[in-house]
């Protein structure tokens, strides 16, 4: 791959982290600021909020970072973090159906972000031509004087004078708080379109300590949301022999914190093998709290002028509702799309990534919000393709609590290892209609079973 000068990520976290990766290959040198000092450890840190709350690596996500990362997998494995086969080792919940078990290829890993982060960051670390500046925070782009390329960043230590960054390219990759918008509209450029989708999610992460009698001695548990009941239950193994469970609300719906509460929360889901845990399991540590107001998209797709030297990536593109555990993965997959497009040079390089972008983004935007539009208190229009869509895959959840077959598929599209538009072929179709139909039990008590 040619060289094409030097490179600036802003934001230390994974999409970051990805960013740096692909672009060591193509940059002589990368640079990432982030505003935390950087721990060389696992832990938790002030500029990723979330970084306590329990994190869900889909099965498409896993082997992306596995391609950029090699061996990735295994070297968590190694930390303790178990793999899981999210067909056979989990207790899925859908709309009230439990779902027939069965093994498959679909291997997630169950780590929590900080160790997940720290081990991803120790690879970059180890690039040679990557270095991490000290904390500092970026507060303004550096641009040629007709303002048509970015040429570097300026950035502001927190003991110190502004100083600038100069690079042939830059990336944004600072999650929820861009300030690409912003930045773009200073320069005179038009700032993306917005999709905006209010869903009000409070959720709550407990960690806990893990015993082989835990759970029926699978890994992972899950009960889904259901208009009437907006509450959503994960349990999931992580390294050191634990078990995170999150409990989460939507539309003002908050889990308490306290174990009595959090108990009770845990009962309403009407899946005992998840209050039955909570009831019983030994806490370690306190609760971790986290409020999500919205989904939102920017279509930097269907921005006509764009600065050249100049990308946004990760959550600072799309911020999903972080239930349905899809950031991580397609940060990876949008990594993968990058070193696509720098093995043909760097022309043209935010058009063509943002189009490829937009169209990764898409599948999983439509299944997050498709699914929250199922609740009338989500405002947004509801064609009648979602609402089709919506019944059809109830049905399909009714289904797979006899036909494994209709699980895998269902479990495939939401690891977005395939597009949604899988599960409308003719023959996953004819087992659906033949096998759904049963109406939604949102309080029906549940263990999962084969």
């Amino acid at each position: 791959m040619v060289s094409a000068g030097d490179a600036v990520v802003l934001g230390g976290s994974m999409a970051g982290l990805i960013a740096a990766r692909v672009l060591s290959e193509a940059y002589d040198t990368v640079t990432v600021v982030d505003r935390d000092p950087l721990p060389e450890a696992a832990a938790a840190r002030r500029g990723v909020p979330q970084s306590r709350q329990l994190h869900v690596l889909l099965a498409r996500g896993r082997r992306a970072l596995d391609e950029l990362f090699e061996g990735l997998s295994d070297e968590l494995s190694a930390a303790g973090a178990p793999l899981v086969d999210l067909h056979d080792q989990v207790h899925w919940c859908n709309d009230g159906h439990p779902m027939r078990r069965a093994a498959s290829d679909l291997v997630g890993v169950g780590v929590s972000r900080p160790l997940l982060e720290s081990t991803v960051r120790a690879r970059v670390r180890n690039l040679g031509n990557v270095r991490f500046c000290p904390p500092a925070e970026a507060t303004a782009l550096l641009s040629t004087e007709d303002r048509s390329r970015i040429i570097g960043v300026l950035v502001t230590p927190r003991v110190g004078a502004a100083y600038p960054i100069h690079a042939d390219l830059v990336v944004d990759a600072c999650g929820r708080a861009s300030r690409s918008p912003v930045w773009l509209a200073e320069l005179g450029y038009p700032t993306p379109p917005e999709q905006r989708v209010p869903v009000d999610v409070t959720y709550v992460t407990r960690v806990y300590q893990r015993e082989p009698r835990h759970l029926d001695g699978l890994l992972g548990a899950l009960t889904n949301a259901v208009p009437g009941r907006p509450r959503t239950g994960i349990v999931a193994a992580q390294e050191d022999g634990r078990f995170a469970v999150a409990l989460s609300g939507m539309l003002g719906e908050q889990p308490p914190s306290d174990h009595e509460g959090f108990t009770r929360f845990a009962e309403s889901l009407g899946m005992p093998v998840i209050s039955r845990f909570v009831r019983d399991a030994v806490p370690v540590g306190g609760p971790a709290q986290m409020r999500y107001p919205a989904s939102v998209r920017r279509r930097y797709e269907r921005l006509r002028r764009f600065p050249l030297g100049y990308l946004v990536v990760g959550d600072a593109v799309c911020s999903f509702n972080p239930v349905y555990g899809q950031g991580m993965t397609v940060a990876a997959t949008e990594g993968l799309l990058l070193r696509s497009l720098l093995s043909g040079g760097p022309d043209r390089l935010a058009r063509r990534f943002f189009r490829g972008a937009g169209k990764l983004i898409d599948g999983p935007w439509s299944i997050a919000v498709g699914t929250d539009l199922r609740f009338p208190q989500v405002p947004g229009p509801r064609s009648a393709r979602v609402r089709l869509v919506n019944w059809y895959v109830h049905r399909l959840h009714a289904a797979a609590r006899t036909d494994a077959v209709l699980g895998e598929a269902f479990l495939r599209v939401l690891n977005l290892v395939d597009p949604p538009t899988r599960l409308l072929r003719p023959a996953i179709a004819r087992r659906v209609l033949r096998g759904g139909g049963a109406d939604p039990v949102p309080s029906a008590g549940v263990a999962g079973g084969r």
